[in-house]
């Protein structure tokens, strides 16, 4: 199997990002309007904005996604970088992809300064929670949301 190689997107990569997005929409069985998708896209590929996103390719395809976003935090001085959605393409999941791109997020982050990385996953994705188990901490929070 060829490498992997994980870079930050330009604006040249819209298709590809646009389809994992989309495949990751339906794997939580969410909709959102098209707006909704063009902010985001406009926001990752905004230097100004702090939104970043990440592609995972492999033989010239798009395989894998992760969409972070750095954020103040009233516990430290330093920014927190919430890593918001990561997915990796269903003929890939298990081949290492899904760490590659946390590990991308990781040095990212420490690279501008952050402090941390955080993220959520839905409590039904075991797949997921058994990698997020060997490379991070499950600190015990619960999260609570109400949509306004």
């Amino acid at each position: 199997m060829s490498p992997i190689d994980i870079r930050p997107v330009t604006a040249a990569d819209h298709a590809a990002w646009l389809a994992l997005w989309h495949a990751y929409l339906q794997f939580y069985n969410t909709e959102l309007p098209d707006a909704v998708s063009q902010s985001t896209w406009q926001r990752l590929i905004d230097a100004r904005e702090p939104t970043h996103s990440a592609l995972a390719w492999q033989d010239g395809k798009a395989v894998g996604m992760v969409n972070f976003i750095y954020h103040r935090s009233n516990w430290s001085i330093e920014n927190s970088c919430y890593l918001q959605d990561l997915l990796v393409a269903p003929a890939q999941r298990g081949g290492g992809v899904g760490r590659k791109l946390i590990e991308h997020v990781y040095a990212t982050a420490k690279a501008d300064g952050c402090c941390e990385v955080h993220w959520l996953t839905h409590e039904t994705n075991a797949t997921a929670i058994q990698l997020y188990e060997r490379i991070a901490e499950r600190p015990g929070f619960i999260q609570f949301c109400k949509g306004l």
